[in-house]
């Protein structure tokens, strides 16, 4: 009996110890960036590195900031980020509707043939989808960075597996009651969906907001930059700005903390209970 106590007990700190280790490792890089945003360019250069600053430059967030137009480089990125989260929740919940509850011929095949779009690395279309965008003059404005961000067969296949879990007696019982097809997705569907709803938001606003290709390939001027694209001015041919672009990399990590702390409890939620029925 002591002996499989023992075993236990070693078990148990075994167990702790990868999982702290693992943390650590995990969070070293985002540590290693938060504490380089307050040294001097100097003490970064310094070999070998340290930890911790000699002194705290609280000054590097400012002067990244008067660096170029950061306000509006935020206020792009939320508009894209926020527009493309919205329209794709739209759109997404309609299809994944569709797909997992309407009846139509050929509805199995069209979902397999849309869930093989996912297998096409965006790097395929991103010429075709620029020379559409081209034609319609849309190059260098918020349509060509909000538009092909509309709609994704992720976020379609994320909630027809959620659709799935929730009972078919809700939905017969509204269609007696006189509801809808349209009335059955925003009165039952849709409320009872908000994990996945919720978990979807979150890699969508995460992915927007991070993104930087895209935006790289269609924006040219100053104005239309993202806050990814403005991090690069920190980036010169022979030299870098080391303390400003962690300065800069800080505050482009805060808003994306800030979702994912108000709304985790749905995240663990949707990540546990999206794909269990097939």
């Amino acid at each position: 009996m002591e002996k499989r106590v023992k075993n236990r007990v070693a078990k148990s700190v075994l167990l702790h110890v990868v999982i702290y280790t693992g943390a650590f490792l995990t969070l070293a890089p985002f540590l290693w960036m938060v504490l380089t945003s307050f040294k001097g360019i100097n003490e970064i250069l310094t070999y070998p590195p340290t930890w911790w600053p000699k002194e705290f430059r609280f000054e590097n967030y400012v002067n990244a900031f008067q660096a170029a137009s950061f306000g509006r480089f935020y206020l792009n990125t939320f508009i894209i980020a926020i527009a493309c989260t919205l329209g794709q929740l739209v759109t997404c919940s309609m299809a994944a509707f569709a797909f997992a509850r309407l009846r139509f011929r050929g509805r199995d095949a069209l979902f397999l043939l849309f869930l093989g779009t996912m297998m096409i690395p965006g790097q395929v279309t991103m010429i075709p989808t620029f020379i559409i965008l081209y034609w319609f003059g849309w190059i260098d404005s918020y349509q060509a960075l909000i538009v092909p961000g509309l709609a994704s067969a992720f976020g379609t296949f994320l909630l027809r597996q959620f659709f799935l879990t929730i009972p078919r007696e809700l939905e017969d019982a509204a269609y007696i009651d006189g509801c809808s097809r349209f009335g059955v997705l925003w009165r039952i569907i849709l409320p009872l969906s908000k994990p996945a709803l919720a978990t979807l938001a979150i890699f969508i606003f995460m992915y927007f907001f991070n993104d930087f290709l895209w935006p790289l390939i269609v924006v040219n001027s100053e104005e239309m930059r993202t806050v990814q694209l403005g991090l690069a001015i920190f980036r010169d041919r022979y030299v870098t700005q080391w303390d400003l672009l962690m300065a800069g990399s800080v505050t482009s990590t805060l808003p994306i903390l800030i979702v994912f702390f108000f709304a985790q409890k749905y995240f663990i939620q949707g990540i546990t209970l999206s794909g269990l029925k097939e």
